[in-house]
């Protein structure tokens, strides 16, 4: 190359490098003031009685056990705090590859470990391997603790992992000690604690825990992720003995590194009010039937729920920010936020028509499973969604390229909806169309694009739930046990809904089935505390990610948040709203501590 030609090339290169030198630049900065504000919010006094507590905590090394069929070394009935009360769920197991140890013999088949630092594992060795933890624990449910070799471990220890199972307190649960919230995240967090407590003790990084969950246990993913080391959480950490130092005086950290979340019933604070925007507004039925006064509250819960979206401050991937605004038709339908659902609704339609071959057998599956029943089968996904996930970045800085699979055990059993057989395209979306188009196809391209959202929610994501779909007038919803206190095992706890009983009694009192005590037990319920002395509305914000993820919230910044995520829905679930997953994907995306966000909607 001639070197008038070169020249230019090398301009070229150097304007480019001190382009990206620049943008380098600024977002360090602006990571290194988001990282100052963390560090500083979440800073522990580690005091002497801490550390005399953590050497209470400290992993017996001659206690280890071993699975042959699986090649595995493990340990259970570990405590991860000095003071905790049930046998049942307050405790954790921990399995490793039997490739990552050498074992000597301790007698009864018992092993002490030493760690093999050479050996690897699909990629990994004992220093590099990702922990991963699952959250199953769906409608918030306990969690229990291995008591003995755990099956569901193999497929994870067999890709490497090192696979901690820990039990958590949560509702339903078989003993008295409490489950509600912040209990169920204040165990799994005592766990983190504990394995960094014992880091030289263990195999795998303990810098690269990786926690996964469905529903109720997504929700709690969720705030694993979002929640690190804030100290909203240290006086329940405390009340169970957990371990907030190390025996050399440094206080231990219960911040993640991934998160997944599948359908994670989240956003306690609005999801009241998001499904009666997004679902609610366009029912006619049962409590929102017209006439009743509770058509007339699930209206008033739209109307609140979009002024809340127009000061959240979310912005699309162009940075122009959603928002709703009034429309001749239902309740704030119109405005950039409404055009972005319906894109995202178009968007998981046409990865469906990319990735499914036909004829197609309608089916559905749900997502991680490994409790409650759930067979655990393999989980088929549309390639589209990019499966890898948290666990893809689990293999980030391990050696190994990614290879986009993750364990199957992570995913839960199938669920079948529909055993009809569609030929073509064009007759699944004919059914589709059956009580009126609202769906246009393009037959060139393989694309289909839908009239509104309300067309979609009428006749694919239509309301299950009563108005008060997590906060029940009657407080008969699963989310109203989660705010139990003493002599009471459910409550109250969404402000709007008992704001709005307060402004509009009058209103209300002229309809069906009204009743003045609605509004006194919900104000009365808001005004109790725990046996910590945290209020309805505190322990609401400790179970909230969004409270730590955005800027319209106070908790902004005051935990260390978790850098990749991946979280999926089935589109069509009614479980919850489609805003809230949404919500809290951008908010993620937002947010500069967060380094990857995998969000997808599962059509079907």
């Amino acid at each position: 190359m001639k070197l008038k030609k070169i020249l230019p090339v090398m301009g070229c290169v150097l304007a480019t490098s001190v382009l990206l030198v620049a943008c380098g630049q600024s977002k360090t900065t602006k990571h290194t003031s988001t990282a100052d504000k963390v560090a500083k919010a979440t800073k522990q006094k580690v005091t002497q009685a801490d550390v005399t507590n953590a050497k209470k905590l400290l992993l017996n090394q001659k206690k280890w056990r071993y699975n042959a069929k699986n090649k595995a070394y493990y340990q259970v009935g570990i405590k991860y705090g000095t003071k905790t009360k049930s046998k049942t769920y307050e405790s954790m197991g921990i399995f490793i590859p039997a490739k990552y140890v050498t074992a000597k013999g301790t007698g009864q088949k018992t092993y002490s470990l030493t760690f093999n630092q050479k050996a690897k594992v699909k990629g990994y060795t004992a220093k590099t391997a990702p922990i991963v933890m699952p959250v199953n624990t769906p409608g918030y449910a306990a969690q229990a603790a291995p008591t003995g070799y755990d099956s569901s471990s193999a497929k994870y220890t067999k890709a490497g992992f090192i696979y901690v199972a820990a039990g958590c307190r949560g509702l339903n649960q078989s003993d008295k000690s409490n489950g509600s919230s912040p209990w169920g995240v204040t165990d799994l967090k005592a766990a983190v604690r504990t394995l960094r407590l014992n880091k030289s003790r263990i195999a795998g990084n303990t810098n690269r825990v990786f926690t996964f969950g469905h529903s109720g246990g997504g929700a709690q993913s969720a705030l694993m992720g979002a929640t690190g080391n804030s100290k909203k959480y240290l006086k329940y950490l405390k009340a169970i003995g957990a371990p907030l130092a190390t025996t050399a005086k440094k206080a231990t950290s219960d911040a993640i590194d991934g998160a997944m979340a599948w359908c994670p019933i989240t956003s306690l604070d609005t999801a009241n009010e998001a499904y009666e925007w997004n679902m609610g507004q366009y029912s006619n039925s049962g409590t929102r039937k017209q006439g009743t006064w509770t058509k007339a509250l699930s209206n008033d819960m739209a109307t609140n729920y979009a002024q809340y979206i127009n000061k959240l401050g979310l912005k699309d991937s162009q940075g122009k920010t959603l928002k709703l605004k009034k429309s001749s038709t239902g309740i704030y339908t119109s405005g950039t936020y409404a055009k972005y659902l319906k894109k995202e609704v178009e968007q998981s339609l046409n990865n469906f028509l990319k990735d499914t071959s036909f004829p197609y057998k309608a089916s559905s599956n749900e997502g991680p499973s490994g409790a409650a029943g759930q067979s655990g089968s393999k989980m088929k996904m549309p390639s589209g969604s990019k499966k890898a996930g948290a666990m893809k970045n689990a293999k980030k800085g391990s050696g190994q390229k990614p290879s986009g699979k993750m364990p199957s055990g992570g995913m839960a059993g199938s669920s079948s909806t529909s055993n009809k057989t569609y030929k073509t395209v064009q007759a699944y979306i004919k059914s589709l169309n059956k009580n009126g188009k609202w769906i246009t196809y393009n037959a060139k391209k393989n694309t289909a694009t839908i009239t509104s959202m309300k067309a979609f929610v009428k006749h694919c994501k239509t309301a299950s739930k009563d108005v008060g779909a997590f906060d029940g007038i009657t407080r008969q919803q699963t989310e109203n046990q989660l705010f139990a206190t003493s002599g009471s095992s459910a409550n109250h706890f969404d402000s709007t809904i008992s704001q709005l009983l307060k402004s509009n009694s009058s209103k209300y009192a002229k309809l069906k089935n009204y009743k003045s005590s609605y509004a006194k037990a919900y104000s009365s319920d808001l005004k109790k505390t725990d046996a910590q002395g945290s209020s309805i509305q505190n322990r609401l914000n400790m179970y909230n990610p969004m409270y730590f993820l955005s800027s319209y919230y106070s908790g902004h910044n005051t935990s260390k948040v978790a850098k990749y995520w991946r979280i999926r829905t089935g589109i069509n679930q009614t479980d919850t709203a489609l805003p809230v997953e949404t919500n809290l994907a951008l908010a993620l995306k937002q947010n500069s501590q967060v380094d990857s966000v995998d969000f997808a909607t599962v059509w079907g």
